[in-house]
C-alpha cells in the first residue's frame, strides 16, 4: 500500500523547471494527503501567474502516477499561506547559491534597505554588489553584480 512518506519522497525528485532545486527544496509542497488510491497535493506557487505552473503540475501528476497503487493525482494551487523565500530549505539554499542565485528569508529582506552592501555574493561572498535590475529572467528574481569579483548574479525576490 502507498503511504504519504513514499509521495515526499517522489516530490522531492520533481524539479522547479527554472532553478536548480526540487519543488520540495524550495518549499513548494503545502500538504500531500491520500484517500484510497487517489494522492491530493497542494502546492504553493512562487510568484502567482508564474508561466512555470502548468510544467510544474504536470510534472507532478506524472511523477505521482506512475507510484505502484495510485490510481490519481490530483494537483490543487494555495494561496494561503502565500509562498515566502522563507520555505527554501537549506539545502536548497546552499545548492541556489552554488548556481550563483541569493535567497534571505523575508524576516531580513523586509528589514534591509538595498545598498550595495545589501546582498552578499554567492561566489566570493563579498559584500560589495549592487542592484542591477529588479527584473531577472522571472518574475521571482532580480539581478545583482559583485565589483569585488566582477560577476553578476541572480537573487530570489521575496513575494511582495
Amino acid at each position: 500500500m502507498v503511504s504519504i512518506q513514499t509521495i515526499e519522497a517522489a516530490l522531492e525528485q520533481v524539479p522547479d523547471p527554472e532553478l536548480p532545486i526540487s519543488i520540495v527544496e524550495l518549499g513548494m509542497v503545502k500538504t500531500v494527503s491520500l484517500e484510497g488510491k487517489s494522492a491530493r497535493v497542494h502546492l504553493l506557487p512562487t510568484y502567482t501567474g508564474c508561466p512555470a505552473l502548468p510544467v510544474i503540475e504536470k510534472d507532478v501528476v506524472t511523477k505521482i502516477s506512475a507510484i505502484e497503487g495510485v490510481d490519481e493525482c490530483i494537483v490543487e494551487w494555495a494561496y494561503e499561506p502565500a509562498w515566502t523565500p522563507d520555505r527554501i530549505t537549506p539545502v536548497g539554499r546552499d545548492t541556489l547559491r552554488a548556481h550563483g542565485v541569493t535567497s534571505m528569508p523575508c524576516a531580513s529582506e523586509a528589514k534591509v534597505t538595498l545598498t550595495t552592501s545589501a546582498i552578499t555574493c554567492p561566489y566570493c561572498g563579498s559584500s560589495q554588489t549592487r542592484l542591477d535590475s529588479p527584473f531577472g529572467p522571472t518574475r521571482c528574481r532580480s539581478i545583482h553584480f559583485c565589483e569585488a569579483c566582477r560577476n553578476q548574479f541572480e537573487h530570489m525576490k521575496a513575494r511582495t
